[in-house]
């Protein structure tokens, strides 16, 4: 399949359209670059823009012929969202409308679209199926929920085929340690736990100790960013046929098992045989509590199952890829006089 892969210089994209190119799909990328790396990517199917140019999107699809888009482009930082709630709506909302009208001039009928367990919200109950109510406590798990009630609304008046994908915590990085997580700045639990392993920053700040949960931290569920990336291909390829109707489902991926920030802690301790120094902060705005996946709809409807259920083997491998990669994909830039691939 001919797919346009947007924010794909990013963390999941970039897995996801390594992995669709494996799996022999014609894949063209378009990232703004602000979050993203071209270092991450193939040579040759990146294309720098914003994501919001709609005549640039139109374009890119005529020229490519596209018959998917997978949207992965926009905002992910909860407390950014709370801080300054405007950035998400226009990054994330406003943009993917853009993006949804040129797939309707382009004839576009299929998407697959990243969203997140955030849509939630602090949920009462656990572990979290799809059909739970959707009641976001920040802007970024708003703005998220908008694109899922406008996608719905598109597929019904312009018969598209979409999936929409509720991510749990992504984490971790490729076996072999080419590729990994990168942000600047970094706001996932897991590469900061392993930072502060390394003495590459002062410490780490636990946000609330007082939660219900096990160990009174945050509890959330961590699926490898390969799990995901494979869940990806899968909905696309099962999603309903547009020429029948289009139509869709969201699908949570998880693994259903979760971890407060103590036990991530631990793991890192374990991999690294590193101490992690770390200090209790007040509460975050915008951080429920727990947030578990229930993923069997994924499971029974299309046969997906996690390789990477074990926490201490997810860490090994995020490991592997931060303790060699101290300036992540800047390592990969070419020195003076040589020549980028």
């Amino acid at each position: 399949m001919r797919i346009l892969v947007t924010g794909g210089a990013g963390y999941v994209g970039s897995f996801t359209t390594r992995h669709l190119l494996e799996q022999g799909h014609e894949v063209v990328v378009i990232d703004d670059l602000r979050e993203g790396h071209p270092a991450a990517l193939p040579p040759g199917i990146l294309q720098a823009g914003d994501v919001g140019d709609r005549s640039l999107l139109e374009r890119l699809m005529r020229e490519q012929q596209s018959e998917a888009v997978m949207h992965f482009a926009g905002s992910t930082r909860v407390a950014e969202s709370v801080a300054d709630p405007g950035l998400h709506y226009r990054n994330n909302t406003v943009a993917t409308l853009g993006l949804l009208e040129a797939m309707g001039a382009c004839g576009v009928k299929r998407i697959v679209f990243s969203s997140t367990a955030a849509t939630y919200g602090a949920a009462e109950q656990m572990p979290l199926r799809e059909d739970a109510p959707q009641r976001p406590v920040c802007a970024y798990g708003s703005s998220k929920l908008a694109i899922e009630w406008m996608i719905e609304d598109f597929a019904r008046a312009h018969r598209l085929s979409y999936a929409v994908l509720r991510y749990f915590n992504a984490a971790g990085a490729a076996a072999d340690g080419s590729h990994g997580e990168d942000h600047h700045p970094e706001s996932h639990l897991i590469p900061l736990v392993i930072a502060a392993a390394l003495g590459r920053r002062p410490g780490l700040d636990v946000y609330g100790d007082d939660y219900d949960t096990p160990d009174g931290t945050c509890l959330r569920d961590y699926v490898h960013v390969e799990d995901l990336a494979r869940a990806h291909e899968l909905v696309l390829e099962a999603a309903p046929d547009p020429e029948r109707g289009g139509g869709g489902r969201a699908y949570n991926v998880g693994t259903g098992r979760g971890h407060t920030v103590l036990e991530v802690i631990r793991a890192v301790e374990r991999a690294g045989g590193a101490k992690v120094p770390y200090r209790v902060a007040p509460r975050r705005a915008g951080d429920p509590a727990a947030l578990v996946a229930s993923a069997e709809r994924l499971r029974g409807e299309l046969g997906w199952t996690p390789r990477y259920v074990d926490l201490d083997a997810l860490v090994a491998t995020a490991w592997a890829w931060h303790s060699a990669h101290p300036d992540g994909y800047a390592d990969e830039r070419p020195a003076a006089g040589e020549t980028a691939p």
